[in-house]
């Protein structure tokens, strides 16, 4: 499993990083986590095949995550020329949500010349989404845009968790226990900020989690502001790592 930080940043670029975008490769299977509005550039840029991804998971439907849909949506049509069925899935309220993200974006009736399937996830569940186990667990940032997921992602031996933006929850123990890759979001150093993690605190959690190599996104200029402190593994965009 290869995953590739597209984008790693915060909703306001802070160290002038793209919003949040995850590429996942998991041999033939291609698919993002979250698509932040500045997602179409960031996928350019990392030379990505973006007709190749199969699928979009969404952890909520802030902007920094969801605002790059209708672009990528547009782009697949209009440039890609896209054929091949795509699914996008993440919390309830994603059929809503979507069609007011189009709707805002681009007004108008649109034919699509591929099929488009929009799913809700099921939380708390493991399902199988293109070809994997996926668990979304429900976490604690913002549920005005939620509810906003976690998700535990179970492919071929191997397990990948993101913790989308959340403050500390004991949900996540269980979401990234024993992973071979937790990617989590870090926003503040040591100030506690509601919605989002502090590093002092995720620190004291991480040995009950277990997991094989932890690497922070979403870092606010706090955080960038300490990294010669910080002493776990940093994203940044165009970042690749095996798993």
């Amino acid at each position: 499993m290869k995953v590739q930080f597209a984008g790693c940043g915060d909703a306001f670029g802070s160290g002038g990083r793209f919003n949040t975008c995850l590429h996942v490769e998991d041999g033939a299977r291609s698919f993002l986590v979250d698509c932040g509005a500045s997602s179409l550039v960031a996928l350019k840029k990392a030379g990505i095949d973006r007709g190749a991804i199969d699928a979009i998971l969404l952890t909520h439907f802030h902007a920094d995550h969801f605002g790059g849909i209708p672009f990528f949506i547009l782009d697949q049509q209009l440039n890609v020329k896209r054929t091949r069925p795509l699914l996008i899935a993440g919390p309830p309220g994603l059929r809503d949500w979507y069609a007011r993200a189009m709707a805002l974006a681009f007004p108008g009736e649109r034919t699509l010349p591929f099929a488009l399937e929009l799913r809700e996830v099921e939380i708390g569940a493991a399902q199988i989404l293109a070809g994997m186990q996926v668990t979304p667990v429900h976490v604690k940032h913002d549920d005005r845009a939620g509810p906003c997921l976690a998700y535990r992602i179970e492919s071929g031996g191997k397990t990948l968790c993101y913790s989308g933006d959340t403050e500390w929850t004991d949900t996540l123990i269980e979401a990234a226990r024993n992973a071979d890759l937790f990617i989590c979001e870090c926003y503040m150093f040591e100030k506690l900020r509601k919605s989002h993690m502090t590093l002092s605190v995720l620190r004291q959690h991480l040995p009950a989690i277990g997991a094989k190599r932890v690497i922070l996104t979403h870092l606010s200029e706090d955080m960038l502001a300490h990294l010669a402190r910080v002493d776990i593994e940093c994203a940044v965009d165009g970042l690749a790592v095996e798993i």
